[in-house]
């Protein structure tokens, strides 16, 4: 398969720059699958399109401050820092910008939202072949505990802010209302429409809502740079299932009933776990880098609840897959129903509106 056949033309205004007013007033684009047709409706609605006995698999995950500012000390010369994984304490991969300048053995002091020295500093000890550095920080017992006070979230490039430092507002918007478990550097969006109301309806209908974790990459964002897609290597990122979100799930399954996740993120790691005949496994400290594209046949799944995707992007290959399992029609649905979201003036991407596939 080829990556452009994932793209799509997207007006540049319908980029979301602010979320809705509230979580659960973004719109909802409902695609039924078997028959392709499309319903606009409210995200307020979605409870309807539940029934008792689904399970509903959330991604618990947090977004960390993981955009950092620092200084070169030996030339003077500013870095932005974002902070990709740890390794272990004060020991992180990160991404650099300028990243020719960040070179091995670079000693960086990290600076406050002034430009003040905190006192704290980092040294390149390694780079990577994607051009990432690893870095050791010093001064501090811990910097992971530093994080809330000296890092910014990290939104991604298509929101703009100035100086591209997020505002109040994004520290609470960005993160899901159900959010625990820190690690993530980009948010698992389709979570981010639900209120704490909205949850608690869903329980009293019946439904049994679920989480699991996969701490968000910020390859969920990098372009797809290969024309065949047999070329591509998906990133990598970690997650757990614990026994209570499988049980629940391989009951479910075993009686008929539906399992629903919520962001591609919590279907990733659901197929991950998933074995051939069908059962998902507890996962505790797995990694993941499975590349989900048509015509890939689902193991686990009845419904995905998700964003509007960039082009050409996995995440984009992915939904495209889930509209028609095991065949390649899904592409030609999603098309279909992006073209639509773009005539209705629907709002794209992490701030945007939302899409049940159903």
């Amino acid at each position: 398969m080829q990556t452009a056949e994932f793209d799509y033309l997207l007006p540049p205004e319908l980029i979301a720059q602010r979320p809705a007013e509230t979580r659960d007033a973004s719109r909802l684009l409902v695609l039924h699958r078997q028959s392709g047709q499309l319903e606009h409706r409210q995200f307020a609605d979605f409870p309807t399109y539940l029934r008792a006995g689904d399970v509903l698999v959330l991604n618990n995950s947090k977004v960390i401050p993981a955009r950092l500012r620092g200084r070169n000390e030996a030339s003077g010369g500013e870095f932005e820092l974002l902070l990709l994984e740890e390794n272990g304490r004060n020991d992180w991969w990160a991404m650099m910008r300028p990243a020719k300048r960040a070179r091995l053995h670079s000693l960086i002091t990290l600076m406050d939202a002034t430009g003040r020295s905190t006192g704290f500093r980092a040294e390149v000890i390694e780079t990577n072949a994607a051009g990432h550095r690893r870095l050791q920080f010093q001064n501090t017992e811990d910097i992971s505990r530093n994080l809330e006070t000296l890092g910014d979230i990290p939104l991604p490039p298509y929101i703009k802010r100035p100086l591209g430092r997020a505002n109040s507002e994004d520290y609470e918007r960005y993160q899901t209302v159900y959010a625990q478990r820190h690690g993530s550097v980009a948010a698992p969006t389709a979570g981010l429409h639900f209120t704490p109301a909205l949850l608690e309806d869903l329980r009293r209908l019946g439904v049994r809502v679920a989480f699991l974790t996969l701490h968000v990459g910020f390859g969920t964002f990098a372009p797809v740079k290969v024309t065949d897609l047999a070329e591509h290597r998906m990133h990598e990122e970690r997650f757990t299932v614990d026994r209570e979100t499988a049980a629940l799930v391989n009951e479910a399954r075993s009686q008929g009933r539906r399992v629903l996740a919520v962001g591609t993120t919590s279907l990733r790691a659901l197929e991950s776990a998933t074995t051939s005949s069908g059962k998902l496994e507890p996962v505790s400290g797995g990694r993941t880098g499975l590349f989900i594209h048509p015509p890939h046949q689902f193991r686990c799944v009845d419904g995905l609840l998700t964003n509007f995707h960039l082009p050409c992007s996995t995440l984009l290959m992915l939904v495209s897959a889930f509209a028609a399992p095991g065949t390649r029609r899904g592409q030609e649905l999603i098309r279909v129903a992006y073209a639509e979201a773009v005539q209705q003036r629907y709002r794209f991407f992490s701030y945007g509106d939302a899409m049940f596939i159903a």
